[in-house]
């Protein structure tokens, strides 16, 4: 009995749910609650507030933004999301009407976003 017990559970331990696969359901989550509505579902740039900024969203499956997020993985999306363009997206989301609830963003979940935008991305091409 205590045999099949330790062989039951070696089994277990290789039957796992894969890191990835909770990380980029969290990223997808923080995508669509936080990022969709301008850079829509699709990452085109196709979200109902996307042409109401200045500069409009930008098209993220484009080849030059797919270079720029293989050569700077993660830096895209952790700088977008630390603003370093200024108040643009909470004055889009105000001058529209949009109110997202803030959110105390952790390293993990610019992880997880990144993955996830890049799983969307690059299975464009």
């Amino acid at each position: 009995m205590k045999i099949l017990f330790i062989v039951t559970l070696g089994m277990l331990s290789l039957v796992q749910t894969p890191a990835s696969l909770a990380d980029n359901l969290n990223g997808k989550t923080l995508y669509v609650q936080r990022c969709a509505i301008c850079h829509g579902t699709n990452i085109k740039g196709t979200g109902a507030l996307a042409n109401k900024s200045n500069p409009p969203t930008p098209d993220l499956t484009t080849a030059a933004f797919k270079k720029r997020l293989k050569d700077y993985p993660g830096v895209i999306v952790s700088s977008v999301i630390l603003r370093p363009n200024g108040d643009l997206i909470p004055r889009t989301l105000k001058e529209n009407g949009v109110k997202i609830a803030p959110y105390a963003w952790r390293v993990q979940d610019f992880r997880d976003l990144n993955q996830y935008m890049s799983s969307v991305i690059l299975k464009k091409s």
